[in-house]
């Protein structure tokens, strides 16, 4: 069996963030994923799986393993791999980078999600939060608003230096108010338990993009942001459930579940409607998403070849 391996530096020089826009269009278009995942624990330790079915394009499992105690022994905390199994056959097709598909993965979703909900005269993005994602939604965006003037707000200044430093013509905001009021978009990827965006902030005509909170006690955004804007997230079915930015304001009636305007599954309704409303897009992953990114890797790896 000729299994591909695809690692990460040689994998990610094959891609465009483009393109990859179009594969999730195309994913779309396919049947609903089947999604299953499982989590084994050994304290502090964690194995993740998450699986995904779409019929017509295949299967894919992504593992992954949590090991706080790493770092202090010299290796990653997280490592993993993505299986991709061919549709018609079930035959294992290639064995992808973790950390390659997790980061196309997450600033595509965001990226694909402004291309259809934000102004396309949008010309000031601020990205919230200097870690890695941040600095990955810094080269995502800059592909679909090449013209745009990029900031960056961070609770620790010297990160946000930092991360100034490796992305050229990036400015460093002072005050998260401030910067929230002038930009068209804004992207949000902190580990936030607790709204740092207030949606008293918000103007008319912006997209708010938020990516940080993953649990159910995490919150980037307070309830009058839900309120003031529609709302749009990746799957309906993945997102809104578990992720305390939908999770808390539904279980105590701020939001309603009709506030909820679509999901990708959903073209017809997941577009601006206005120039002027404020529109909010809660990234929330998922495995189709894992699938549907490596099937575009493994596409454009055999294209290169």
């Amino acid at each position: 069996m000729n299994i591909t391996m695809i690692p990460f530096k040689e994998g990610e020089a094959n891609l465009d963030w483009l393109d990859l826009c179009d594969a999730f269009a195309h994913g779309h278009s396919l049947p609903k994923a089947e999604i299953g995942d499982t989590f084994l624990y050994r304290d502090p330790d964690t194995m993740l799986s998450r699986a995904a079915w779409i019929d017509g394009m295949g299967l894919a499992v992504k593992s992954a393993t949590i090991f706080p105690r790493n770092p202090d022994k010299g290796t990653p905390m997280i490592n993993g791999a993505v299986s991709l199994f061919d549709d018609a056959a079930g035959t294992l097709a290639a064995i992808i980078d973790f950390h390659l598909v997790t980061k196309w993965k997450t600033a595509g979703d965001s990226l694909y999600a402004a291309r259809l909900l934000a102004r396309p005269d949008s010309k000031r993005i601020l990205i919230v939060g200097a870690g890695t994602v941040g600095r990955n939604l810094w080269q995502a965006y800059r592909a679909a608003f090449p013209n745009a003037e990029f900031t960056v707000w961070n609770r620790t200044r010297t990160n946000a230096e930092a991360m100034v430093a490796e992305c050229p013509g990036l400015k460093i905001a002072d005050d998260l108010e401030t910067a929230v009021r002038a930009a068209d978009i804004v992207t949000s990827a902190t580990m936030s338990t607790e709204p740092l965006i207030k949606g008293d902030w918000f103007r008319p005509g912006q997209h708010i993009d938020l990516i940080g909170a993953y649990r159910p006690d995490m919150r980037e955004v307070d309830d009058t942001a839900l309120t003031r804007a529609r709302i749009f997230v990746d799957s309906l079915d993945t997102t809104v459930d578990h992720i305390g930015e939908l999770k808390t304001p539904l279980e105590t009636g701020v939001i309603a579940r009709d506030d909820l305007q679509g999901d990708f599954y959903q073209p017809e309704r997941f577009k601006r409607a206005s120039n002027d409303e404020i529109t909010l897009f809660k990234n929330g992953g998922g495995a189709h998403l894992d699938l549907m990114v490596s099937r575009y890797i493994l596409d454009a790896w055999q294209a290169a070849k």
